[in-house]
């Protein structure tokens, strides 16, 4: 009597790539950490949910001084995917695995705000042109937040970062693709990639998007991804904002 063997389902295998923020620490690590901690302070969530990977080439180091580093980064909530670049006698069992061919993509730079805390020019637009005859009472209150215009689409693999207030996106926002504001996000296309706004601790920013597909979204901290968002939003033109510690998202009228 012949038994049938049992039918086996084939293991199914997809390449994927993903996007990975590179960090290149530079000796000594104890002043390369203090920029560190200054760029966190300037841009809140600057690592929220990025996957990071430490390039170590050409650094005599040795896997103690590894290991510290990576222990430091971990108390700065910098999780570390992968290792680059490191030779094989400093990487000890533990440790993020080795990486190896990566392909670069655009660099991710904070903007500096120059001494006395206004934004350059070239970064920013602000409201600070009085109108020729102003009302003295009004003029008192007039609004100096300043304020970042992208006038074409944001695209996959780039990374707006303006800590110092709110963000307008005339076009899309790709998948991929992230806008980091100290104050609200205005996106007047589709919002596929990741929308943190609030990052410097404003918990009052607001998102705006004219059609929501996003990987991610977040105000102070508090964040949403993909699967978090009601389906029902989806598709739709909404209006983000914190309420207490609770993420709210409405669809605005058409």
């Amino acid at each position: 009597m012949t038994e049938a063997l049992p039918t086996r389902k084939a293991v199914r295998l997809r390449g994927r790539s993903f996007l990975a923020l590179v960090l290149s620490p530079e000796l000594p690590f104890g002043e390369w950490l203090t920029q560190l901690d200054d760029l966190a302070r300037r841009s809140t969530g600057f690592f929220l949910g990025r996957p990071i990977v430490l390039d170590v080439a050409g650094l005599p180091i040795t896997r103690e001084q590894l290991a510290d580093l990576l222990a430091e980064l971990t108390k700065r909530n910098v999780r570390v995917m992968g290792i680059e670049g490191a030779l094989p006698s400093i990487l000890a069992p533990g440790m993020p695995p080795e990486m190896k061919g990566g392909r670069n993509a655009a660099d991710i730079e904070v903007p500096e705000t120059p001494e006395g805390g206004a934004p350059a020019a070239s970064q920013a637009k602000t409201t600070t042109d009085a109108p020729k005859t102003p009302d003295p009472v009004r003029a008192t209150h007039v609004a100096t937040t300043p304020s970042l215009l992208i006038e074409e689409p944001v695209r996959s693999g780039q990374s707006i970062i303006f800590p110092e207030g709110d963000v307008t996106v005339l076009g899309s926002v790709s998948s991929g693709a992230e806008v980091i504001a100290g104050g609200s996000i205005h996106v007047y296309g589709a919002l596929r990639g990741r929308a943190l706004a609030g990052s410097a601790g404003n918990a009052n920013a607001r998102i705006f998007c004219r059609k929501l597909e996003a990987e991610l979204i977040a105000i102070d901290g508090l964040y949403k991804t993909a699967e978090d968002i009601d389906p029902k939003m989806r598709g739709q033109a909404v209006h983000v904002w914190l309420d207490d510690t609770v993420l709210r998202t409405v669809a605005l009228a058409n």
